[in-house]
């Protein structure tokens, strides 16, 4: 009989990771990071669970567009006024802010309402190289090293075959007369 196995609030772990968007295209990152943030990657995932990871983005202000998208691809606000529509053209907005750039290709994709907005709030982009995540990443890589190892010693535990009963039959040795 199989059984569905759900994920308590006890076994959900969240790893960080750190993507370098430095000459990627922006489609490509946002894919990536929508991915972990969601926890997709995970054989625990589950739509209605917020079981994704942490993501870092450094280097958003090198993140690349392909073809004349750059040309093309202009980013709205509005005051709340009449007549308060603004707009600026993707280089204009890579040079004022990079970070919006990628948090809105990203929250585009996760899913909408309570749940992506939690989601989206795991998620972390820098405009350089340089975060202040260091030691959450460190303490992660530990906490991952320990949980394969724990996962190894109980796969090497179920691994070894019960005490079978011997054979009533004789054993051939290899050789045919």
């Amino acid at each position: 009989m199989n059984t569905t196995m759900r994920v308590k609030a006890a076994q959900i772990y969240k790893d960080w990771h750190v993507i370098d968007a430095a000459g990627k295209p922006l489609g490509r990152v946002a894919t990536e990071v929508a991915v972990l943030l969601q926890g997709k990657h995970k054989p625990t995932y589950e739509p209605h669970l917020d079981d994704g990871d942490f993501v870092v983005i450094v280097n958003a202000g090198q993140v690349v567009l392909t073809g004349n998208k750059p040309a093309q691809m202009k980013y709205y606000r509005h005051s709340g006024y009449p007549g308060g529509l603004k707009q600026r053209t993707y280089p204009e907005q890579l040079a004022k802010f990079p970070e919006r750039i990628l948090e809105r290709a990203v929250k585009g994709m996760l899913p909408k309402g309570s749940l992506g907005e939690a989601m989206y709030k795991h998620c972390k982009i820098y405009r350089s190289a340089n975060h202040p995540h260091a030691s959450q990443i460190t303490g992660s890589d530990r906490a991952r090293e320990k949980r394969e190892a724990a996962f190894a010693a109980t796969l090497g535990e179920q691994m070894k075959p019960a005490r079978l009963r011997p054979l009533s039959v004789s054993q051939a040795t290899g050789t045919e007369a």
